[in-house]
Protein backbone atom coordinates (compact mmCIF):
# COMPACT_ATOMS: atom_id res chain seq x y z
CA UNK A 1 0.00 0.00 0.00
CA UNK A 2 1.10 3.72 -1.00
CA UNK A 3 0.44 6.74 0.94
CA UNK A 4 0.99 9.99 -0.09
CA UNK A 5 1.86 12.83 1.97
CA UNK A 6 1.50 16.16 0.87
CA UNK A 7 1.12 19.14 2.67
CA UNK A 8 -1.96 22.03 1.74
CA UNK A 9 -1.01 24.72 3.82
CA UNK A 10 2.39 24.95 5.77
CA UNK A 11 5.95 23.09 5.48
CA UNK A 12 7.15 20.49 7.42
CA UNK A 13 10.79 19.86 8.64
CA UNK A 14 12.41 16.87 6.43
CA UNK A 15 13.53 15.61 10.24
CA UNK A 16 10.10 14.21 10.38
CA UNK A 17 10.62 11.48 7.22
CA UNK A 18 12.70 9.11 9.21
CA UNK A 19 10.65 9.67 12.30
CA UNK A 20 7.40 8.74 11.11
CA UNK A 21 8.62 6.17 8.75
CA UNK A 22 9.96 4.49 11.80
CA UNK A 23 6.72 4.16 13.39
CA UNK A 24 5.27 2.57 10.65
CA UNK A 25 8.49 0.32 9.79
CA UNK A 26 8.08 -0.62 13.58
CA UNK A 27 3.84 -0.91 13.86
CA UNK A 28 3.84 -3.20 9.99
CA UNK A 29 7.30 -4.50 10.20
CA UNK A 30 6.18 -8.16 11.01
CA UNK A 31 4.03 -8.43 7.94
CA UNK A 32 4.91 -9.54 4.49
CA UNK A 33 7.05 -7.18 2.59
CA UNK A 34 4.38 -6.44 0.27
CA UNK A 35 1.34 -5.56 3.29
CA UNK A 36 3.53 -3.26 4.49
CA UNK A 37 2.44 0.64 3.72
CA UNK A 38 4.82 2.95 1.87
CA UNK A 39 4.92 6.23 2.96
CA UNK A 40 6.02 9.06 0.27
CA UNK A 41 6.61 12.57 1.29
CA UNK A 42 6.16 14.69 -1.60
CA UNK A 43 8.70 17.27 -2.24
CA UNK A 44 6.48 19.63 -1.99
CA UNK A 45 6.29 19.25 1.94
CA UNK A 46 9.04 21.25 2.01
CA UNK A 47 9.14 23.97 -0.29
CA UNK A 48 8.56 27.56 1.36
CA UNK A 49 6.49 29.87 -0.08
CA UNK A 50 6.19 33.03 2.31
CA UNK A 51 3.69 31.67 4.78
CA UNK A 52 2.77 28.35 2.77
CA UNK A 53 4.40 25.16 1.77
CA UNK A 54 4.65 26.41 -1.85
CA UNK A 55 3.06 28.82 -3.85
CA UNK A 56 -0.70 28.48 -4.27
CA UNK A 57 -0.36 26.23 -7.47
CA UNK A 58 2.46 24.24 -6.54
CA UNK A 59 0.41 22.43 -3.41
CA UNK A 60 -2.24 22.60 -5.59
CA UNK A 61 -0.12 20.64 -8.49
CA UNK A 62 1.27 18.39 -5.24
CA UNK A 63 -2.08 17.85 -4.16
CA UNK A 64 -3.30 16.74 -7.46
CA UNK A 65 -0.61 14.93 -8.30
CA UNK A 66 -0.81 12.15 -5.87
CA UNK A 67 -4.64 12.26 -5.94
CA UNK A 68 -4.71 11.66 -9.79
CA UNK A 69 -2.00 8.78 -9.29
CA UNK A 70 -3.67 5.02 -9.57
CA UNK A 71 -0.21 3.94 -7.89
CA UNK A 72 -1.58 5.88 -4.24
CA UNK A 73 -3.74 4.42 -3.02
CA UNK A 74 -4.11 6.84 0.08
CA UNK A 75 -3.58 10.28 0.83
CA UNK A 76 -2.33 11.63 4.23
CA UNK A 77 -2.00 15.79 4.66
CA UNK A 78 1.08 16.24 7.06
CA UNK A 79 -0.42 19.01 8.45
CA UNK A 80 -2.77 21.84 9.37
CA UNK A 81 -2.11 25.80 9.97
CA UNK A 82 -3.15 27.86 6.67
CA UNK A 83 -4.00 27.56 2.96
CA UNK A 84 -5.29 24.62 2.05
CA UNK A 85 -8.65 26.98 1.64
CA UNK A 86 -6.93 29.23 -1.25
CA UNK A 87 -6.43 25.64 -3.29
CA UNK A 88 -10.21 24.52 -3.59
CA UNK A 89 -10.75 26.69 -7.33
CA UNK A 90 -7.34 25.02 -8.48
CA UNK A 91 -8.63 21.64 -7.35
CA UNK A 92 -12.23 21.31 -8.39
CA UNK A 93 -13.34 20.06 -11.39
CA UNK A 94 -9.36 18.39 -11.67
CA UNK A 95 -10.08 15.36 -9.91
CA UNK A 96 -10.02 12.37 -11.97
CA UNK A 97 -11.50 8.91 -11.39
CA UNK A 98 -8.07 7.42 -9.32
CA UNK A 99 -9.13 10.76 -6.87
CA UNK A 100 -12.33 9.40 -5.95
CA UNK A 101 -11.38 5.79 -5.24
CA UNK A 102 -8.45 6.75 -2.05
CA UNK A 103 -8.11 7.57 1.74
CA UNK A 104 -7.87 10.94 2.64
CA UNK A 105 -6.82 11.73 6.28
CA UNK A 106 -5.91 14.63 8.20
CA UNK A 107 -8.08 17.74 9.84
CA UNK A 108 -7.37 21.21 10.94
CA UNK A 109 -6.70 23.23 7.99
CA UNK A 110 -6.78 19.99 5.97
CA UNK A 111 -10.75 20.06 6.50
CA UNK A 112 -11.16 22.75 3.71
CA UNK A 113 -10.18 19.53 1.05
CA UNK A 114 -11.92 16.85 2.94
CA UNK A 115 -15.32 19.34 2.35
CA UNK A 116 -14.66 19.28 -1.52
CA UNK A 117 -14.05 16.02 -1.55
CA UNK A 118 -17.24 15.15 0.27
CA UNK A 119 -18.89 17.10 -2.16
CA UNK A 120 -17.18 15.29 -4.56
CA UNK A 121 -18.54 11.97 -3.13
CA UNK A 122 -15.29 10.55 -2.25
CA UNK A 123 -16.20 7.47 0.01
CA UNK A 124 -13.47 6.81 1.89
CA UNK A 125 -12.59 10.24 4.36
CA UNK A 126 -11.46 10.87 7.65
CA UNK A 127 -11.04 13.59 10.04
CA UNK A 128 -7.95 12.41 11.93
CA UNK A 129 -4.01 12.58 13.05
CA UNK A 130 -1.49 13.71 11.40
CA UNK A 131 2.18 13.21 10.95
CA UNK A 132 3.59 16.76 12.73
CA UNK A 133 1.02 14.99 15.30
CA UNK A 134 4.34 12.86 15.90
CA UNK A 135 6.08 15.90 18.48
CA UNK A 136 2.84 16.06 20.88
CA UNK A 137 2.66 14.31 24.45
CA UNK A 138 1.85 11.04 22.96
CA UNK A 139 1.85 11.65 19.50
CA UNK A 140 3.99 8.13 18.50
CA UNK A 141 0.41 6.51 19.69
CA UNK A 142 -1.74 9.56 17.69
CA UNK A 143 0.45 8.20 14.60
CA UNK A 144 -0.10 4.47 14.82
CA UNK A 145 -3.66 5.14 15.10
CA UNK A 146 -3.59 6.82 11.97
CA UNK A 147 -1.73 4.40 10.16
CA UNK A 148 -4.00 1.70 11.74
CA UNK A 149 -6.64 3.66 10.05
CA UNK A 150 -5.48 4.15 6.76
CA UNK A 151 -3.82 0.78 6.43
CA UNK A 152 -6.77 -1.52 7.48
CA UNK A 153 -9.97 0.77 8.31
CA UNK A 154 -9.28 -0.65 11.77
CA UNK A 155 -12.88 0.19 13.59
CA UNK A 156 -10.94 0.04 16.96
CA UNK A 157 -9.31 3.67 16.29
CA UNK A 158 -12.88 5.36 15.02
CA UNK A 159 -14.20 8.02 17.83
CA UNK A 160 -16.52 5.82 20.32
CA UNK A 161 -19.89 7.98 19.12
CA UNK A 162 -19.18 7.51 15.30
CA UNK A 163 -18.96 3.18 15.52
CA UNK A 164 -22.90 2.92 15.10
CA UNK A 165 -25.57 5.11 14.74
CA UNK A 166 -26.01 8.70 12.44
CA UNK A 167 -23.24 9.04 10.59
CA UNK A 168 -20.93 11.89 11.21
CA UNK A 169 -18.91 14.49 10.20
CA UNK A 170 -15.84 16.58 11.90
CA UNK A 171 -14.42 19.57 11.39
CA UNK A 172 -11.76 22.01 13.25
CA UNK A 173 -15.24 24.64 14.26
CA UNK A 174 -12.96 28.16 12.68
CA UNK A 175 -12.37 26.04 9.34
CA UNK A 176 -15.94 24.91 9.01
CA UNK A 177 -17.16 28.33 10.01
CA UNK A 178 -14.94 29.81 7.09
CA UNK A 179 -16.53 27.38 4.56
CA UNK A 180 -20.42 28.71 5.42
CA UNK A 181 -21.46 30.18 2.61
CA UNK A 182 -18.80 29.01 -0.13
CA UNK A 183 -19.13 26.86 -3.08
CA UNK A 184 -17.84 24.23 -1.19
CA UNK A 185 -19.79 24.24 2.35
CA UNK A 186 -20.56 20.90 2.66
CA UNK A 187 -24.18 19.30 2.86
CA UNK A 188 -24.85 17.63 7.03
CA UNK A 189 -27.82 16.69 6.30
CA UNK A 190 -28.69 13.42 8.44
CA UNK A 191 -25.13 13.85 10.01
CA UNK A 192 -23.88 13.83 13.32
CA UNK A 193 -21.43 17.38 13.36
CA UNK A 194 -18.40 16.94 15.84
CA UNK A 195 -16.69 20.14 16.44
CA UNK A 196 -13.23 20.80 17.62
CA UNK A 197 -10.36 23.97 18.22
CA UNK A 198 -7.36 25.22 19.38
CA UNK A 199 -6.21 28.36 20.99
CA UNK A 200 -9.71 30.40 20.28
CA UNK A 201 -11.26 32.93 22.90
CA UNK A 202 -14.96 32.03 24.08
CA UNK A 203 -16.61 34.71 21.53
CA UNK A 204 -14.96 33.47 18.98
CA UNK A 205 -15.82 30.09 19.34
CA UNK A 206 -19.25 31.06 19.81
CA UNK A 207 -19.25 33.21 17.03
CA UNK A 208 -18.27 30.25 15.12
CA UNK A 209 -20.61 27.78 16.12
CA UNK A 210 -23.29 30.89 15.68
CA UNK A 211 -21.95 31.10 11.80
CA UNK A 212 -22.51 27.16 11.43
CA UNK A 213 -25.74 26.41 13.15
CA UNK A 214 -27.37 29.65 10.79
CA UNK A 215 -26.28 28.80 8.20
CA UNK A 216 -29.12 27.20 5.86
CA UNK A 217 -29.47 23.31 5.82
CA UNK A 218 -27.94 23.27 9.29
CA UNK A 219 -31.66 22.77 10.74
CA UNK A 220 -31.28 19.40 9.06
CA UNK A 221 -28.40 18.05 11.01
CA UNK A 222 -28.71 14.98 13.10
CA UNK A 223 -27.11 16.73 16.09
CA UNK A 224 -23.97 18.15 16.82
CA UNK A 225 -21.41 16.58 19.21
CA UNK A 226 -18.41 18.65 20.69
CA UNK A 227 -14.91 18.11 20.71
CA UNK A 228 -12.08 19.29 23.04
CA UNK A 229 -11.71 22.85 22.27
CA UNK A 230 -8.19 23.30 23.92
CA UNK A 231 -5.95 26.38 25.29
CA UNK A 232 -8.50 28.91 25.16
CA UNK A 233 -6.88 32.22 26.40
CA UNK A 234 -8.84 34.33 28.88
CA UNK A 235 -11.88 35.90 27.78
CA UNK A 236 -11.94 39.97 29.14
CA UNK A 237 -14.73 40.59 29.84
CA UNK A 238 -14.77 36.74 31.03
CA UNK A 239 -17.32 35.18 28.87
CA UNK A 240 -18.87 33.23 32.15
CA UNK A 241 -19.94 30.11 29.89
CA UNK A 242 -17.85 27.00 28.98
CA UNK A 243 -17.12 25.38 25.70
CA UNK A 244 -20.14 23.45 26.55
CA UNK A 245 -22.61 25.52 28.42
CA UNK A 246 -22.20 27.27 25.48
CA UNK A 247 -22.50 25.33 22.99
CA UNK A 248 -25.94 23.66 24.47
CA UNK A 249 -27.18 27.35 24.16
CA UNK A 250 -26.33 27.48 20.35
CA UNK A 251 -27.81 24.46 19.93
CA UNK A 252 -31.09 25.16 21.90
CA UNK A 253 -31.26 28.42 19.90
CA UNK A 254 -30.88 26.48 16.48
CA UNK A 255 -33.38 24.00 17.49
CA UNK A 256 -30.75 21.29 16.71
CA UNK A 257 -30.28 18.64 19.30
CA UNK A 258 -27.13 18.87 21.41
CA UNK A 259 -25.44 15.10 21.49
CA UNK A 260 -22.89 15.64 24.28
CA UNK A 261 -18.74 15.33 23.84
CA UNK A 262 -16.28 13.94 21.00
CA UNK A 263 -13.09 12.28 21.93
CA UNK A 264 -11.53 14.35 18.90
CA UNK A 265 -9.26 17.55 19.29
CA UNK A 266 -6.03 19.20 18.62
CA UNK A 267 -4.38 16.83 20.31
CA UNK A 268 -2.64 12.79 20.50
CA UNK A 269 -5.74 12.00 21.57
CA UNK A 270 -7.46 12.88 18.65
CA UNK A 271 -9.52 9.75 17.62
CA UNK A 272 -10.89 8.97 13.38
CA UNK A 273 -14.29 10.18 12.66
CA UNK A 274 -14.94 8.69 9.10
CA UNK A 275 -16.62 11.33 7.07
CA UNK A 276 -17.31 9.88 2.96
CA UNK A 277 -19.58 11.80 0.82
Amino acid sequence: MRIAIVAPSNRIDQSLVEWVKAIAAAQFGNRPFAQRPELVFHPQCFLSSGHFAGTDRERAAAFLEVANDPAVDAVWFARGGYGAGRLLPHIEGALGPPALEKTYLGYSDAGNILALLMKAGVPDLAHGPMPTDIRRDGGEAALRRALAWLVDLDPETVEPSARNGAPAVAFNLTVLSHLIGTPWQPDLAGRVLMVEDIDEYMYRLDRALWQVLSAPGMERIAGLRLGRCGEIPENDPDFVLTEEEMARERCASAGVPYLGRADIGHDAGNKLVPMGG
